[in-house]
């Protein structure tokens, strides 16, 4: 939302400028008036209708040449020789105010705190900056091209010209002092150049901002993210690499959620080659399984059904579940190899029986001319049709805007666009990076093994949601993810996206079962030094008022359920990654290291 303070201001600006221009408009007519009352009773003052103008005019520059002779005057002229200043100084000081206002945003950029920090020139990052300011957050723009007076007047956010890879400009822009950076120019490479700028200059900051970099290749995105969490030694700074499909596939569930879990089985469509096509699946699956965890034991439905029709669909389909294993246990998921243009004749269309139909065309005009000709789409969908578009976010608004601005039909709500880069350009699901994904598996886990040990969900503090976790455990638990790295390298493995087979699997599996007695003591020092850096100290009974544990004592000492709680988490290591379709690959014997490290799980 926007600030009403602001808008309250900006009105009273406006209604401030009707005024005085009332108050000039009426100086001039006053002085017209008074400078023809003063010619009729003073025929040597002025000879002509032209010298009443010109003497009109002079009012406005402080004086006129009547006034050099002594009175009296009319009293229309009277007024004018002071409202007619007035007005003067007036757009004096408004121009001056334009004339400055590129400095005075500089300036009020250069001092800002505690903003938020977009850079880059993309469509994406003026959606992202707008969206920003709308949710409430303080923005500063950094881009190439300058602002036109009606974008500073329009967006009323904070803008400063020039590279965003310059030092120089980052620091002009408060870099130090923002919470969260995002990195949105429309070349990859210069997105890193951004990246590497802003990490040299704050790196070494007790409580860095959060930078967000845009990859626009999935393929690349997922290598660099794999790359990222395997960095050993790095600081502090929460930097993460995004695709805009992957956030927009996660807000799509969230929008839009499927129907819950019932006793028939529940059954989607995925048709396509779009880029679209792998994440929605993904996300899908997610989304079922999440909802599958929610649903009371003894009462579990079906797995969700997955259709998936296209050329390449058994390709596909192998791809996808080799790197992300869950999704055959989440999903039923069938390959149907077929052309978009044949999916009209697919007999499995002939029945109402998709939930819900996404069509994922590589030309997204294509697509959407497609499903408006189909009919058989709209009948076959017990919800709606789905169609992703990149470009087309007007057309999207179009046909789903409110009750009053509906232009076109949306086939009584079957038919849904789905504008990919304006659902992307949510701060809330770009702040779930890898690092957060992670730490909340992990609490899910460690919620899952002490539910099968006897402890009821909400007996401990623990023993709660990610979204009810104290804060606290939810950092010891980003700091167990970014901990991953030195895990990595002392078992001589490194993190890669998945490519399935299970040699190299096989042979990180062996790496931790060879190193899992180091491994686990490392990790519970690690997780002594997090806790007692926040206070904590030993106690024979948990107290987090008092910030009291039991297990902070050495590793000989602890009862072995622990231990084994600690070895168990050393060894879901390799499920944890999968996940998110990572896997270890073994390089090179185990290193030991002795490393110093940040925070721990529950």
């Amino acid at each position: 939302m926007t600030d009403p303070a602001a808008g309250s201001s900006r009105l009273a600006v406006w209604w401030l400028r009707v005024v005085f221009g009332f108050i000039g408009l009426g100086a001039f007519i006053l002085g017209s008036v008074g400078f023809e009352r003063l010619l009729e009773s003073r025929p040597d003052t002025a000879h002509n209708p032209y010298d009443v103008f010109y003497y009109d005019l002079q009012l406005f520059v402080l004086g006129a040449e009547p006034f050099q002779d002594t009175g009296p005057y009319p009293w229309q002229l009277q007024v004018a020789r002071f409202a007619a200043p007035l007005f003067t100084l007036l757009a004096v000081a408004e121009a001056s105010r334009l004339l400055l206002a590129a400095e005075s945003r500089r300036l009020r950029a250069r001092r800002a705190r505690n903003h938020v920090l977009v850079c880059g020139d993309s469509q994406f990052a003026h959606m992202l900056a707008d969206r920003l300011f709308a949710d409430g957050e303080r923005v500063v723009v950094v881009r190439s091209v300058p602002f036109g007076p009606l974008e500073y007047r329009l967006r009323r956010y904070l803008g400063v010209i020039g590279d965003p890879a310059s030092p120089a400009v980052l620091r002009g822009a408060g870099l130090s002092r923002a919470h969260t950076v995002y990195v949105c120019s429309e070349d990859d490479d210069r997105n890193h150049a951004i990246a590497n700028t802003a990490s040299r200059l704050i790196q070494d900051r007790r409580q860095p901002p959060r930078v967000y970099v845009l990859v626009h290749d999935s393929e690349m995105c997922l290598s660099l993210q794999a790359r990222r969490l395997g960095a050993v030694g790095f600081s502090r700074l929460r930097l993460d690499y995004f695709h805009v499909d992957d956030v927009a596939a996660r807000a799509l569930h969230r929008h839009h959620p499927l129907p819950p879990p019932s006793g028939r089985p529940a059954r989607v469509l995925i048709a396509g080659t779009g880029s679209f096509r792998r994440t929605l699946l993904v996300e899908t699956a997610r989304h079922w399984r999440a909802r599958l965890a929610d649903t009371p034991a003894g009462h579990l439905p079906p797995p969700l059904r997955v259709d998936l029709a296209a050329p390449d669909a058994g390709t596909e389909l192998a791809a996808v579940t080799s790197r992300y294993p869950f999704l055959t246990a989440a999903c039923e998921i069938t390959a149907y190899d077929l052309e978009l243009d044949r999916l009209a004749r697919f007999d499995r269309l002939d029945r109402r029986r998709y939930d819900r139909i996404y069509i994922c065309a590589p030309d997204e005009t294509n697509g959407l001319q497609f499903v408006l000709d189909t009919p058989a789409l709209w009948q076959s969908a017990e919800s709606s049709v789905f169609v992703p578009v990149y470009r087309q976010a007007a057309l999207a608004a179009a046909f789903h805007g409110d009750a009053r601005h509906d232009l076109l039909d949306e086939v009584h709500g079957k038919l849904r666009l789905y504008p990919v880069l304006t659902h992307a350009c949510d701060a809330r699901l770009i702040a779930e990076d890898l690092t957060e994904r992670l730490a909340r598996l992990i609490h899910e886990r460690y919620l899952q093994a002490q539910q099968r040990a006897g402890v009821s969900p909400g007996g401990a503090p623990a023993m709660v949601g990610w979204s009810r976790l104290p804060e606290s455990l939810r950092r010891a638990n980003r700091a167990h993810v970014q901990d991953i790295a030195a895990k990595l390298h002392n078992l001589g493995c490194v993190v890669a996206p998945r490519r399935g087979g299970t040699g190299d699997a096989s042979a990180a599996g062996e790496a931790i079962d060879d190193r899992i007695e180091e491994l686990a003591r490392l990790e519970h020092e690690r997780w002594c030094r997090e806790r007692r850096g926040e206070g904590w100290t030993h106690g024979e009974f948990r107290d987090d008022v008092r910030r009291r544990h039991p297990a902070l004592r050495p590793w000989d000492e602890l009862p072995l359920d622990v231990q084994e709680q600690n070895r168990a988490e050393i060894r879901a290591l390799p499920d944890v990654l999968s996940d998110s379709g990572f896997e270890l690959i073994r390089l090179a014997p185990a290193v030991p290291k002795q490393r110093e490290g940040p925070g721990d799980a529950d």
